[in-house]
């Protein structure tokens, strides 16, 4: 591991200028590239307490033995520059929105005498103009053979287009009417490609102009009393419609937009792209990519934009393409710092001004709702994926019994979390993961003595110790600390095992060095000493080990980093979810106790009767009156208190199923 302060520029020789900058490693591989508005603010973040950077940072610096930098005119050329760079040298700690082979696509083989359509994936091609990409390839075919109704072109393979042309007969679409036939004559190579170009139109988006071509036709034709062509025109118009119908009218025709969404958390990031053209959903894209430094939504929509046009770009000069794959809007959930410099950039490679911008109310704010949605889905969708393999969770089971040196794998881990407001209704949660995956039924909570003393520290201490008081009791240990109790940790009555009568192998503390210590500190004083304890701090994903003065560092993408911030997380979900109902509680309790005149059993009466605070504060006096033990005078007084209360009260609170046993 390469110490930083060896190859630390000089003081003074880094230019206070907007550039580009590589990293690189001992045999000379770049593996970070990365660019700035003043290279030398940049670069010297690189240089300061290695304990206070990023864990993925601090990996790459001290792989790293050397740094370079390049300095340019403006922040547009440091951005071509950092792109260029990137694809280039594909440095390993720089993320890359790679596209995705599978989406596949309409292609369309204008470079052909007689163009031909077909399902495509793969890299794009030099004369091939392409639609989509869409989400299944069912979906292409399906519109696909609506449309050959309409527009009659080829999709044969080059073999099968040759050989009918040597025997003289088409196949079986050019007999139905779902090909015009080139391949024997029946049209001309011109006749053929305007169909394929009024196609092509179509699918652009220019749908208005050719469905009134044809109702003109249809009516022309039903004038001209040449009733069956009027009837075939009649089908054509039914078979575009329904082609238009599969792709969901969201936005005014004509809009060009790109729709980006993301779905985060301190380790990953989804990202969804949705295509509009025409007004219409042409594609859907979406990535999942593991964080490489600590970044916010602006930072990570900045990185975005400028791979993932930039590939594109790339991808359609050399596909020679028309059209270009930068949209006239782009849709963000939230404007980057370099929002003029990367809109300038996206201008240069369209060619016309490109609007970057945060939808705020209508139909594009509720389309990027939309993607929001999918984001989350697809990024829920690749974590339970990661927690269903069963080869990723024994992975992560020993990965951590090496890195912590425990005996055996932590098949039984517990978690504990603390949730207050500002030392109030102070709650804790404990969730136990087994074979690395929940078992809710073993979820605990704990309500905190008010006032305990050392805030978190206390309050973790109490827990632990009330948890593992719990476990001496129901095996005998308490008693007789020194003798096997055999068949202790089971209840003789039901032969079911106690709440309690099982330790963990692993307890992770929500919290660093302090929490840590604390828990390990009740366990030693109770005779506790087979139960291993860390503290994962949030901010950094550090591991704390009691009495170390340095966390331990897990990798971003490691299986065991990914299974103690699952652990950590659900602690602090179901925390929070008491504490809510433990608070919400409290305050309902509050705004009747404040009633003069209105006792406990009146005040169970009316939220018996009513269910809740706020419906409470709807009903009229009369309606408060029927109550049984109300009478009128207090339902006058009911009403005008809570009138004057404002309506500020909770809702009802949200119960949650899972560990309803407190202790």
């Amino acid at each position: 591991m390469a110490d930083p302060s060896t190859y630390r520029p000089a003081p003074g020789t880094i230019p206070d200028a907007p550039g580009v900058y590589r990293f690189h490693d001992a045999g000379g591989r770049v593996i970070y590239v990365g660019k700035a508005k003043s290279l030398r603010s940049r670069l010297s973040s690189y240089f300061a307490d290695l304990a206070g950077l990023h864990p993925r940072t601090r990996q790459m610096v001290t792989t790293a033995t050397g740094v370079k930098w390049t300095v340019v005119g403006t922040e547009v050329e440091a951005l071509q520059l950092e792109y260029s760079w990137i694809k280039e040298y594909d440095p390993r700690f720089n993320v890359r929105y790679r596209d995705d082979k599978s989406y596949p696509v309409l292609a369309v083989t204008l470079h052909e005498e007689y163009p031909r359509l077909f399902v495509y994936r793969g890299p794009r091609r030099k004369g091939v103009r392409y639609f989509g990409p869409y989400a299944h390839a069912w979906a292409i075919r399906e519109t696909l053979d609506l449309l050959l109704r309409v527009f009659p072109a080829r999709t044969c393979s080059a073999g099968v287009f040759k050989r009918h042309s040597q025997i003289g007969r088409p196949c079986l679409l050019g007999y139905i009417g779902k090909c015009s036939a080139p391949c024997v004559g029946r049209v001309d190579a011109d006749e053929h490609r305007g169909i394929v170009e009024d196609f092509c139109d179509f699918l652009a988006g220019h749908t208005d102009q050719l469905m009134r071509k044809l109702d003109k036709e249809m009516q022309a034709a039903s004038a001209e009393l040449e009733f069956e062509r009027a009837a075939r025109l009649r089908d054509d118009l039914e078979a575009l419609r329904r082609a238009m119908e599969k792709q969901a009218v969201v936005l005014g025709d004509g809009t060009d937009a790109d729709v980006v969404a993301f779905a985060e958390d301190e380790l990953a990031a989804a990202v969804q792209v949705f295509h509009i053209r025409g007004g219409r959903v042409r594609g859907q894209r979406g990535w999942v990519i593991d964080k490489v430094e600590e970044m916010d939504t602006e930072a990570l929509t900045s990185q975005f934009l400028t791979q993932f046009y930039g590939e594109q770009a790339s991808l359609a000069d050399q596909a020679d393409a028309g059209g270009s794959p930068v949209p006239r809007e782009v849709l963000v959930p939230q404007l980057p710092e370099d929002a003029e410099t990367i809109a300038g950039w996206l201008g240069e490679l369209r060619g016309s001004r490109v609007s970057l911008r945060v939808p705020q109310r209508g139909d594009k704010r509720a389309l990027m709702e939309t993607v929001e949605r999918n984001a989350k889905e697809a990024f829920q969708q690749y974590k339970l994926r990661r927690a269903g393999d069963l080869t990723a969770r024994s992975a992560a089971l020993q990965e951590l019994q090496e890195t912590l040196a425990l005996d055996t794998a932590p098949l039984r881990i517990e978690c504990i979390d603390v949730s207050h407001v500002q030392g109030s209704d102070v709650v804790a949660s404990l969730v136990v993961f087994e074979d690395g995956v929940p078992r809710k039924s073993e979820y605990r909570r704990f309500e905190v003595r008010e006032g305990a003393e050392g805030g978190d520290v206390g309050s973790i201490d109490e827990v632990v110790r009330r948890r593992f008081h719990r476990y001496l009791s129901e095996t005998g240990k308490a008693e007789k600390p020194e003798e096997p109790q055999v068949g202790a940790g089971v209840d003789p009555e039901t032969g079911r095992p106690r709440k309690f009568a099982y330790p963990p192998n692993l307890l992770v503390i929500d919290g660093g060095a302090p929490q840590a210590n604390a828990a390990a500190d009740a366990l030693t004083e109770m005779g506790i000493t087979d139960v291993a304890v860390i503290g994962l701090a949030k901010r950094l994903e550090e591991v704390w080990l009691p009495a170390d003065p340095d966390p331990v560092i897990l990798p971003r993408t490691s299986e065991a980093l990914y299974l103690l911030q699952r652990v950590r997380d659900e602690a602090h979900r179901f925390a929070i979810s008491y504490h809510r109902k433990k608070r919400g509680k409290r305050m309902t309790s509050s705004t009747l106790d404040a009633i003069p005149g209105l006792g406990e059993t009146r005040r169970t009466a009316l939220l018996k009767h009513f269910g809740s605070v706020r419906k409470l504060r709807q009903a009229g006096v009369d309606e408060i009156a029927e109550v049984p033990g109300i009478g009128r005078r207090t339902a006058e007084t009911v009403h005008s208190a809570l009138a004057a209360d404002g309506g500020a009260g909770p809702g009802p609170a949200t119960e949650n199923a899972e560990g309803e046993c407190s202790d």
